[in-house]
C-alpha cells in the first residue's frame, strides 16, 4: 500500500505513541510504502530546521535522510 504522510503525523509519529507512531512501525516492517511530493519534502524540511532551531537536543535530519532514502518520490498532479 502506497502512502503520503501529512507532516504534523510524521512528527506525531516520530515524537509520540498512537496512530501516527503505528504507521511510521509499518513502514520500517515494509507494510506499507511512503511516496512524497518534492512539496511535502520540502514541508518536511521546513519543519525540521524549526524543530532544530527550537529543540536543539533533537536532531531530526537524520531521521528526513532515512525517510527521504527509503520513499518514493512522486510528482504530484496539478
Amino acid at each position: 500500500m502506497k502512502v503520503v504522510l501529512d507532516t504534523n503525523v510524521l512528527i506525531s509519529g516520530i515524537f509520540f505513541s498512537g496512530p501516527p507512531s503505528k504507521i511510521l512501525t509499518a513502514w520500517r516492517k515494509g507494510d506499507i510504502q511512503l511516496s512524497l511530493s518534492p512539496e511535502i519534502v520540502d514541508e518536511y524540511a521546513r519543519v525540521a530546521k524549526i524543530l532544530s532551531d527550537e529543540y536543539p537536543g533533537i536532531e531530526i535530519s537524520s531521521i528526513l535522510t532515512i525517510i527521504l532514502t527509503n520513499c518514493k518520490i512522486i510528482q504530484a498532479p496539478a
